[in-house]
């Protein structure tokens, strides 16, 4: 297995975690936060947007089953791309759109996806996702993780999760894990 970490950020972490854990050739989807100047921030100083941190998900992958350019592919379906500092009724900064790279052959992939998307007019506006180089990742606490497996129920997760997950799921039926 040659394993690889992708750092995306797109909204809020439970939905970002939700999908790419049920991807053929994940390992693990991790929540936590990047980008900021705070260290060992907390869940509830990030959502005070004074931190810098976006709430973001380490995907770590095997890269003989699924490609960086796969999981890209996956991340620009589960979200939108073209709002910034938001998802839908999610807003600051902390839920910012971005790409934190750990190669040069990582950042390569993601603007020329970005430029191939654009170019391509898959959406109305521009995407505004943000490509930097990883930074210190943060781990989340433990409730955050799993969320949407453990919280099926609860009103953000059935409301805004779970309709995120099943187009997901129709879309990307051959890549699921049995």
């Amino acid at each position: 297995m040659s394993k690889e970490v992708a750092t995306l950020g797109g909204g809020c972490f439970w939905c970002v975690e939700a999908v790419f854990n049920q991807l053929k050739g994940v390992e693990s989807a991790i929540s936590g936060y990047m980008g900021g100047h705070v260290d060992n921030p907390t869940y509830e100083q990030v959502c005070g947007k004074t931190t810098g941190h976006a709430e973001i998900v380490n995907v770590t992958f095997d890269n003989s089953v699924i490609s960086f350019q796969d999981v890209l592919n996956v991340f620009f379906t589960v979200h939108d791309p073209t709002t910034l500092n938001r998802q839908g009724n999610d807003i600051g900064p902390q839920y910012r759109s971005g790409i934190w790279y750990h190669s040069e052959e990582q950042k390569r992939i993601a603007e020329e996806t970005i430029n191939r998307i654009n170019n391509e007019g898959l959406f109305s506006n521009k995407i505004v996702t943000e490509v930097t180089p990883a930074s210190k990742f943060w781990v989340a606490e433990g409730y955050h993780q799993n969320y949407f497996a453990n919280n099926p129920n609860q009103g953000y997760c059935s409301v805004v999760i779970a309709p995120k997950v099943a187009k997901f799921r129709k879309q990307y039926m051959e890549q699921l894990k049995k």
